[in-house]
């Protein structure tokens, strides 16, 4: 599963983490997370965030 960075914070969503304080289990691809999920750092929605290229 491809990890996804925040443009204007550069918060790293890795989907082997999830986002737990978010409500995101671990093992949550990008895609499967809600359209109304927001950036745990800076509040940003979905739409801001781009893959990471490793």
């Amino acid at each position: 599963m491809e990890k996804y960075e925040c443009a204007p914070c550069g918060y790293i969503y890795d989907p082997e983490v999830g986002d737990p304080d978010g409500g995101i289990a671990p093992g949550t691809s990008f895609e499967d997370i809600p359209d109304d999920w927001v950036c745990p750092v800076c509040g940003v929605g979905k739409e801001d965030f781009y893959p990471v290229q490793e």
